[in-house]
């Protein structure tokens, strides 16, 4: 309601104040005066206000996600998650916003990609840019040397979106990431087999993980202390790409072998793609030196997941979406924020959840899949009226057994509209109850795909429903 002004207020009181006075007290000047005061007054409350120019709409970057798009999404982190649960990951969450501090300088060019926050009180803050460099601090703040988590959350950059691409300023990202010192490529080799069953999982067709090193000739030169004659003879091999045999070909060139730091990390490479046979998934994986990733916190192998461009069904068109999960290892990045020093090795993979959603939407709209909203396994009914508190009854009995149940929120519903929601809703199972019902002890039990009804015994309503479900 309006807010009376100051003027108004005043008005008000004493018009109110005359109004209390006795029948012979009132002039009738005053009367008339103050009427016109009201009338005034209520005209300019009820006087309507000009619109703006005002466009309702989400901003640029984000979007909303419908009841039928979040059953979709839930699935996809269903795979995800249960995945990263499979090996053992524990669940981590970290704020939304850090200390700006502690995102600047960790993502090279993208820095400029940070949304930054108004000062708040004294601290400068930013959202955060991905999940890997709030998991670094949380391990270098409370001293953890070894762990295996995973975090679901989102993420902001202030980039250009592109809808059709999957790419949004606001998104999720799945990350899980192995913390610790271990033998080479072990947990290297591990993240690659969960990138290989997530995708496999997700059935989104074929699809090919490139894997290579971060900077390949800076790290050989100045990190790895290579000749730069021997960094360049690697550079040769930047443009082929296959598996262990194109390492094997690299360690029979003599200018490699002759040299102690390229044959140590051509036989870590070897050793990785070995487990990766292991692991039954050396043929999605191809060693490809054009591959780089721009952030500036990666140390060593850096892997990319991408779909090729064969769809699963011949009347999908090939969507463009890039990479659908990227990863990598990160030795140093924990060391940045320990006062100290120390390093804590870690390598980690993110899956691509935004890209991988733009996939199966398109999927969905061609061939017109209809999605169930809710999970609602029975629904309440009756033909008659005057039984809203047996509805009331029977509802609950089914909630308190952790059956999930529905009913019309009316007290005399009709039947056919009661049953019609079921149909459009997906919903199994209908109880209906009425007068005869109430007075033989029995309860209607209705499939709706087929439906068939039959009469069971009140007392076993619960028992007959869960048998049902359970063989559906």
């Amino acid at each position: 309601m309006p807010q009376l002004g100051l003027l108004h207020g005043r008005a008000w009181t004493v018009f109110l104040g005359q109004l209390r006075r006795p029948p012979g007290a009132v002039c009738i000047r005053a009367v008339r005066s103050h009427s016109q005061v009201a009338e005034a007054l209520f005209a300019s409350q009820l006087k309507p206000q000009e619109k703006s120019n005002f466009i309702i709409k989400t901003p640029k970057g984000t979007r909303d996600l419908s009841p039928q798009q979040m059953v979709v999404r839930e699935k996809i982190l269903n795979v995800v998650v249960s995945c990263f649960k499979r090996h053992g990951a524990k669940g981590l969450d970290t704020p939304a916003f850090e200390l700006k501090e502690i995102l600047t300088e960790k993502y090279g060019e993208d820095s400029g990609l940070i949304y930054d926050l108004k000062d708040q009180g004294g601290e400068l803050l930013s959202l955060r840019y991905d999940l890997t460099v709030p998991f670094a601090r949380y391990l270098a703040m409370n001293k953890v040397k070894k762990m295996k988590r995973y975090h679901v959350g989102k993420v902001w950059r202030r980039e250009s979106p592109t809808i059709v691409q999957g790419r949004y300023r606001e998104f999720y990202q799945c990350d899980f990431d192995i913390a610790g010192q271990f033998d080479p490529m072990i947990p290297d080799a591990e993240c690659l087999k969960i990138m290989c069953e997530i995708l496999s999982e997700l059935h989104l067709g074929d699809f090919l993980i490139k894997i290579s090193w971060k900077d390949v000739r800076h790290e050989m030169v100045v990190k790895k202390g290579l000749a730069p004659e021997v960094a360049d003879r690697i550079g040769d091999y930047v443009q082929c790409h296959g598996g262990i045999s194109l390492v094997e070909q690299m360690f029979q060139d003599p200018r490699l072998s002759q040299n102690k730091q390229a044959l140590e990390g051509l036989g870590d490479l070897k050793l990785l793609f070995e487990y990766l046979t292991v692991f039954g998934v050396a043929e999605k994986v191809s060693f490809d030196l054009s591959l780089a990733r721009g952030l500036d916190y990666y140390t060593g192998v850096i892997y990319e997941a991408v779909l090729l461009q064969t769809p699963v069904h011949a009347e999908e068109e090939p969507l463009n979406v890039g990479s659908v999960a990227a990863g990598g290892r990160y030795d140093g990045l924990v060391g940045m924020f320990d006062p100290r020093g120390h390093k804590v090795p870690c390598v980690g993979l993110s899956i691509g959840v935004e890209r991988i959603f733009s996939i199966v939407e398109q999927r969905m709209k061609t061939f017109g899949e209809k999605i169930r909203t809710t999970e609602t396994q029975v629904f309440v009914a009756t033909p008659q009226k005057n039984f809203l508190q047996e509805r009331l009854k029977l509802i609950a009995e089914l909630w308190d057994a952790g059956i999930k149940a529905e009913l019309m929120y009316k007290n005399n519903p009709k039947l056919l509209p009661q049953l019609q929601y079921c149909e459009n809703m997906g919903i199994p199972l209908v109880v209906i109850i009425g007068e005869q019902e109430l007075k033989e002890g029995v309860i209607k039990l209705r499939s709706v795909p087929s439906r068939e009804e039959v009469a069971i015994k009140r007392e076993n309503l619960v028992a007959e429903v869960q048998k049902r479900l359970s063989e559906s």
